[in-house]
């Protein structure tokens, strides 16, 4: 995953335990886990799916698809199984996708969070593909660009944060993060919001001792209404962000996302709340050198 390999080469050593990737079977998953953010925000179709302890199967996933289109008017690529045979074509996993067809492996934590996320953010999920096969298109299937680099991460690892005070931002340009999420805790989910976008992340989150780290797009906004977690706000960050993706205005290159430790938002890990958290965690890294973010979008 992203983070894991960005992680990896700043320790410039073995990763930590609490950093390696330990994905439980379903029926070993601790339930806790799906009581806290990240995975309290997921839909709520996936509670159920899970709390069977078995897998979901394909079909179940289309009549979930349906009903998400069938509500917002939204097209979503169809949930089709990752066989021989649909392999055999040749096409680019992108590709397929711009086809109406999402590969996905059953029984595969990973790619039952990107259906989930499919079903929530159609329209960026679309746009992330739209812009990678417009530079397949364009350089072919073995090179990539650092748009395709940018468009990667953040459909893996990325998250996107409104927020209401500047304020809080300088204390994220600085890497200040015991002031942003200790001394500002209350402000979470008031002035500032999360909403996690890459799967990869949603599945590193079923260790709930896990440390996450977002590569995350930051809209700043003047409007309370644009904080709220309804579907009708949701659907309006979709669709601000699927705009600015397909007209090239966002994720030009992975310097543009922001590192955001998520397991300092307040109640997001099983070990946070204190100020010690902050200085033992290998999450809460100091800010490089010369490291400089772009200024927020508006929304």
């Amino acid at each position: 995953m992203p983070e894991v390999a960005i992680l990896r080469a700043h320790l410039k050593q073995p990763l930590p335990e609490a950093l390696r990737l330990r994905v439980p079977p379903i029926q070993d998953v601790d339930r806790a886990a799906f009581l806290r953010p990240p995975l309290l925000d997921v839909d709520l179709a996936l509670a159920g799916l899970v709390s069977r302890g078995h897998w979901p199967s394909l079909d179940e996933l289309e009549g979930l698809r349906c009903t998400a289109t069938a509500r917002d008017g939204v097209a979503r690529p169809r949930f089709v199984a990752q066989d021989a045979e649909l392999l055999a074509d040749g096409l680019h996993y992108e590709e397929r996708i711009r086809l109406g067809r999402l590969s996905t492996r059953e029984r595969n934590w990973h790619d039952l969070f990107n259906a989930l996320v499919w079903l929530r953010w159609p329209r960026t999920k679309r746009a992330l593909n739209l812009r990678q096969c417009e530079d397949i298109a364009s350089i072919g299937k073995r090179q990539r660009t650092r748009g395709q680099c940018a468009l990667t991460h953040f459909d893996e690892a990325g998250a996107v944060v409104l927020c209401s005070d500047p304020r809080l931002v300088e204390l994220w340009d600085r890497h200040d993060w015991k002031s942003l999420f200790h001394a500002h805790a209350d402000t979470w989910g008031r002035s500032i919001r999360v909403h996690v976008f890459g799967h990869a992340l949603l599945e590193l989150a079923l260790d709930p001792a896990r440390y996450l780290v977002a590569k995350a797009v930051l809209l700043m906004t003047d409007d309370a209404a644009n904080l709220a977690t309804d579907a009708e706000s949701l659907s309006r960050i979709d669709r601000c962000l699927a705009q600015r993706i397909e007209g090239r205005s966002l994720l030009l290159d992975p310097q543009h996302l922001r590192p955001l430790p998520l397991s300092g938002v307040p109640g997001w890990h099983v070990q946070g709340g204190s100020e010690d958290f902050f200085d033992a965690a290998p999450c809460f890294r100091p800010l490089r050198a010369g490291r400089l973010y772009p200024p927020a979008d508006r929304f």
